[in-house]
């Protein structure tokens, strides 16, 4: 893809980074530069190669340059403390570990602790004594055959064992020309890609997408809101990725200035309720043609997306219908698909499913069945049309008095009352109840909650179970490194409370 992609449009910028430009030529130069020192280093195919840093140029480079080798990108978030990162790197057996410009003041070579079996540490200005020119990366690069390993995606988050969830490069490929299809992605585009490249989105949706589209990636080093308007109105962004508080975010700032954000046409969501009160403010306000509502997991690369003529109910309830080759169904506890209009796990097959979490058949054998299908462990209902809504993770569901309560439901719920920008519920236990729900809340600007009158409001709007015992208002919400709440550090938080 890379190559024919230099071949037909050599001098198209790919990767706009600050003052530095980058056409595909170079990219495929660079790439080219990078698997030559891999092959003297001893990088087979099929090798695993761990790259770190945050999203830059050199990312981009050095990743097309571990595929130009035959070899495997195994990607560790730039926030990975060393004991972390070195799990992932013995899990997968890396050998060699390429690190770019960390946050500022990290340098993970100093953190990783000593046995992680690297025989290689490769950073800027790393000097290749002895490097042999005469190897054909060409032949190498073009061995490389769609089934062939193309990364290894982390999924343990922050805490636990990693696992390694094995996509092929025709996964990817496929994947992702569809995902830009749907979104219009083109050659006339700028795209800042904010979601780390350590990230199955940031990526394949934003990486491997741009060069796939011609469309030109901004690597967002490290995001912070306060530079979201700079960012559109000076770098005249066209497509805009991000959860629902990014686009909050945006029409704040909106309110309290007068930004140039004329160039932005399009906005992704990823697997979250979207108020239809924000997707018409942006409409109106921001002058967007289209917010695309979409599911994917990093198991099944792209599973569902909103599509064009959708009317706003839909983007704002769904994450739209199944992608061109795969199949979802919504299954009870046995195992047996419900019927339209009711709740139950989502299950996923077809090209997207993963090949497998690396090294470990026992967990991939209980999430892949015989048949294919990939048990997600997300809840979700489809409605008679196909459009599938996310309504909760499984082990998210809290019990109260004997009724399951989603917790996706009930902050959906609490944003209707008006007052709020943002909900995050989860269960707690209890004594009386065995759990009950409790609800962080941050207000929208110029407002203040009253965490009496919301619960009495709740009261009047919803199921008894379903009322949260506790509101408890804050000024913000914890975020993880893409941009979702950390539900995690709010069960951290009521732990201690």
């Amino acid at each position: 893809m890379l190559r024919d992609q230099a071949d037909r449009h050599p001098d198209t910028i790919v990767i706009v980074d600050g003052a530095t430009r980058v056409t595909m030529a170079e990219l495929r130069a660079g790439a080219a530069r990078v698997a030559h020192e891999l092959i003297d280093l001893g990088v087979r195919p099929g090798d695993r190669v761990a790259l770190w840093g945050v999203n830059d140029p050199y990312w981009v480079m050095h990743a097309f340059g571990v595929w130009d080798a035959g070899a495997v990108i195994v990607p560790l978030s730039s926030r990975a403390k060393g004991l972390e990162a070195a799990a992932m790197i013995a899990k997968t057996g890396a050998e060699v570990l390429i690190t770019g410009e960390g946050p500022p003041g990290v340098v993970l070579a100093d953190l990783l602790p000593p046995g992680t079996g690297l025989r290689h540490v490769l950073g800027p200005g790393t000097e290749f004594a002895g490097v042999d020119r005469n190897h054909d990366v060409e032949e190498r690069a073009l061995a490389v055959r769609p089934g062939d390993l193309c990364e290894i995606m982390s999924t343990s988050g922050t805490t636990g064992t990693p696992k390694g969830v094995m996509l092929d490069h025709a996964q990817v490929l496929r994947g992702y020309w569809d995902w830009s299809e749907i979104v219009t992605l083109d050659e006339h585009d700028r795209y800042p890609v904010i979601a780390p490249f350590s990230h199955g989105f940031g990526l394949n949706a934003g990486l491997i997408a741009c060069v796939l589209r011609r469309a030109t990636m901004m690597p967002i080093r490290i995001f912070t809101p306060d530079a979201l308007m700079s960012l559109i109105s000076e770098g005249r962004v066209s497509i805009l990725a991000g959860p629902p508080t990014l686009f909050h975010r945006l029409l704040d700032e909106l309110d309290r200035a007068d930004w140039d954000v004329s160039s932005l046409r399009v906005a992704i969501c990823g697997a979250a309720a979207v108020p239809a009160a924000l997707i018409t403010r942006l409409v109106e306000r921001v002058g967007l043609e289209r917010m695309i509502n979409a599911y994917g997991l990093m198991e099944g690369t792209v599973v569902s997306m909103t599509r064009a003529r959708d009317p706003i109910e839909v983007i704002a309830a769904t994450t739209g219908r199944a992608v061109p080759g795969i199949e979802v169904r919504i299954v009870d506890d046995d195992g047996k698909e419900v019927a339209a209009g009711e709740r139950g796990e989502i299950l996923q097959r077809g090209y997207g499913v993963m090949r497998g979490y690396w090294d470990e058949p026992g967990k991939t054998a209980e999430v892949v069945d015989p048949d294919g299908w990939l048990h997600t462990g997300d809840i979700g209902v489809l409605d008679p049309a196909g459009n599938l809504a996310i309504v909760d993770r499984k082990k998210e569901l809290y019990i109260v008095n004997g009724f399951n309560v989603s917790p996706a439901e009930v902050e959906s719920l609490l944003l209707r009352e008006g007052s709020l920008a943002q909900a995050a519920v989860i269960g707690v236990p209890d004594p009386v109840s065995g759990e009950a729900g409790w609800a962080y809340v941050v207000p929208r600007p110029g407002m203040t909650i009253d965490p009496g009158t919301l619960l009495g409001w709740a009261k009047d709007n919803m199921s008894n179970y379903k009322v949260p015992k506790r509101i408890i208002v804050v000024e913000a919400l914890p975020a993880n490194t893409n941009g979702k709440i950390d539900k995690m550090a709010l069960r951290a938080r009521a732990s201690r409370s």
